[in-house]
């Protein structure tokens, strides 16, 4: 009796050895009582984020910075003088500073809404444009660089469970939506190829002037672009981490 005893304490001691060792150290284990889950994946998401900025090796990710985004374009005006501008290998830098401040879910059909910030994001691409800027011939190429100050989002996603070859639920992504608006920009435009000084510093005077009607004339470019970024990384981890690791099943 007395062995059987020991034998059950040993078995007890390594099943629970096994369940604290699935949980991974960069997430937390959320329940799924209402009144609690939103909050804790709110949580469990910057402990995530935490981790990240540093690289988690156990899901493949060593960086994630800079976010890369191969181009977007605006026009402004129309006709032959119409400005168009294109901005090419666009690198964001501090996007992983950010923090989530609300989370928003309805476990029963997976979808979710997320509330974030981001204090500050600095951008630099190479551009090319060509029309006219306030009477000014804008064609040319050149670097540009841009410094967004307190970026606020708004991710919305919806996700389809899936059987993986381990016998455990997985997230794939259904459908991704999402919006932000900056509240202070700087940007502007150096080393303008065959340009002059006079020309790149009207360009910059108008850039900083209209800096948030550019940024609207960007942004569906932009938005598209940055989806198709959050969904990527999104497939990402849920190929990674299976559904019992961010919410509690049972």
């Amino acid at each position: 009796m007395k062995s059987a005893l020991i034998f059950i304490t040993i078995v007890l001691f390594a099943n629970s050895n096994n369940v604290c060792a699935q949980q991974p150290y960069y997430l937390e284990q959320c329940p799924r009582d209402e009144l609690y889950v939103n909050e804790c994946l709110r949580v469990s998401g910057n402990k995530l984020v935490h981790y990240l900025r540093e690289g988690i090796p156990d899901l493949d990710i060593y960086e994630i910075e800079p976010v890369d985004i191969d181009e977007i374009g605006i026009v402004l005006g129309s006709g032959p003088d119409g400005y168009r501008a294109i901005f090419r290998n666009i690198q964001a830098y501090g996007v992983s500073n950010i923090t989530v401040t609300n989370v928003r879910s309805d476990l029963e059909t997976l979808q979710f809404q997320l509330t974030c910030e981001i204090p500050r994001i600095q951008v630099k691409a190479q551009y090319r444009s060509s029309g006219v800027l306030i009477l000014v011939k804008a064609s040319g190429a050149g670097d540009y660089w841009g410094e967004y100050e307190g970026v606020k989002a708004k991710i919305y996603f919806k996700a389809l469970p899936s059987l993986g070859t381990d016998g455990r639920t997985y997230l794939n992504t259904e459908q991704v939506k999402m919006d932000f608006n900056v509240k202070d920009i700087k940007m502007g435009v150096d080393n303008i190829a065959n340009g002059n000084s006079v020309i790149q510093a009207a360009l910059n005077l108008f850039i900083n002037s209209n800096a948030q009607e550019l940024l609207k004339e960007m942004k569906p470019s932009l938005r598209s672009k940055l989806t198709m970024v959050i969904r990527n990384f999104m497939d990402r981890l849920f190929t990674k981490i299976p559904l019992d690791e961010w919410i509690n099943l049972n």
